[in-house]
């Protein structure tokens, strides 16, 4: 479907009738495993020499259309999803990543990630080098002859940067190594980073691409165009003991990385997406086209409003004119800076505190991405587990709010905001 538009693929991108029933909304295909033909059919499967269904760990036809369609919003090769963004996260590293390997990555994301790419990764050996997004040649500086992968995230949370990505892809390519591109906050409505050079996209389809705050999901996509068969990448290059001795490189080419993931990753360490949870994303990603622009919309108004607030000591949103990131903003995503964005409340970490103790519209939560507006805390929620200077480096110190904007009357939000703040 590469020729229709942006919002005709949010509808139709990898799905059809249901063939058996008909049914034009596609199914929950709520099963644990799937018929074979026959025992040479089943031994093919297995053998990976035909794609098919074998089992729901591993791969599923709801799920299915909802890898097919992001894929499609992001003009990659294929998708892969699964339960979390950070199981994506995990699985693209596990395809990519050997004991003692090295990431570069941004360190202006998400708290949880900071943790897990810190932590977590580390019990793997796997261990990240830092840089800063505003400062592409620090990302060249952190390379060295363990580097896997260059990560920074498309816009980030919750400071609000927005990545040149054009540079950051020509520094990975020069290494040899991909660029990995959460485009989460941005979803590929705003930015398609595969089309500025990135190499493999991932999202917490928890956020926009489901949109509704009813489902959790994670969906990786490859954008088939790396060249794996360095040798840098064991996993896709030399033979692969499960699959007697194939190579994936050599025999999936610009599909290698997806597959690999998929049959590697996925079946092995099991964090699969539910049949019910790819539905629910599915059906949000129809609607959002609608849903990003009245986001977008929102966040611009709000943002003004706070910049002219005397109780308000300084709003970091990309798409006001004096922002550090508006010419980011106008290169990469003209149509709108996203609706995740940061304020100052004069008096601090108490004030902050006390405002998200005294909105009624917002919700107080730890989610960005949903229809309603969502308002936290990050020094004492999202980002509590990093010190004091780690929660600085990453935009969420002590006076820091994050917003993020829903779809309902830009008014009404505004005026859930005054009574807070008084």
């Amino acid at each position: 479907m590469a020729d229709y538009g942006f919002s005709t693929l949010s509808v139709h991108a990898g799905a059809q009738p249901d063939p058996a029933t008909g049914a034009r909304a596609t199914p929950i295909y709520q099963t644990t495993a799937y018929a074979f033909e026959d025992a040479d059919h089943a031994a093919a499967l297995f053998n990976l020499q035909v794609f098919g269904n074998i089992y729901t760990r591993i791969m599923n036809p709801t799920t299915a259309v909802l890898e097919e369609r992001v894929a499609a919003l992001e003009n990659g090769r294929a998708g892969l999803a699964c339960a979390s963004g950070h199981a994506a996260q995990l699985l693209t590293f596990h395809t990519l990543m050997q004991p003692g390997a090295e990431i570069v990555a941004a360190r202006q994301l998400y708290g949880g990630s900071v943790n897990q790419f810190s932590q977590g990764f580390a019990k793997f050996d796997w261990h990240t080098r830092w840089a800063d997004t505003t400062d592409p040649d620090s990302f060249k500086r952190a390379i060295t002859d363990k580097t896997k992968a260059l990560y920074c995230e498309s816009i980030a949370n919750p400071g609000g940067i927005i990545t040149d990505l054009e540079p950051l892809a020509k520094i990975a390519h020069d290494a040899g190594v991909p660029l990995i591109v959460d485009n989460t906050l941005a979803s590929p409505y705003l930015i398609r980073p595969l089309e500025w050079g990135a190499d493999i996209v991932i999202h917490s389809a928890t956020k926009f691409l489901g949109g509704h705050g009813n489902s959790m999901a994670g969906v990786i996509v490859d954008g088939g165009t790396f060249d794996w068969g360095s040798g840098k990448f064991p996993t896709l290059s030399e033979p692969c003991p499960s699959y007697h001795g194939m190579k994936m490189w050599e025999t999936f080419g610009d599909m290698a990385f997806a597959v690999a993931t998929r049959v590697l990753g996925l079946r092995d360490l099991g964090p699969s997406l539910s049949p019910m949870n790819a539905f629910l994303v599915l059906t949000g990603t129809e609607t959002l086209p609608l849903r990003m622009q009245k986001h977008c919309d929102n966040a611009l108004v709000v943002a003004r409003w706070l910049k002219a607030n005397p109780k308000v000591a300084w709003v970091n949103y990309a798409g006001l004119e004096d922002n550090a990131s508006y010419a980011m903003h106008q290169k990469y995503c003209p149509k709108g800076a996203g609706s995740v964005f940061t304020f100052g409340v004069k008096g601090g970490y108490e004030a902050g505190v006390k405002l998200v103790n005294s909105v009624r519209l917002f919700s107080h939560l730890a989610n960005v991405g949903d229809t309603r507006s969502l308002i936290i805390h990050p020094a004492s929620t999202t980002h509590r587990q990093l010190s004091d200077e780690g929660r600085i480096k990453a935009g969420a110190g002590p006076d820091v709010v994050r917003l993020s904007i829903g779809i309902e009357d830009s008014a009404d939000i505004i005026a859930d905001l005054v009574q807070a703040l008084e």
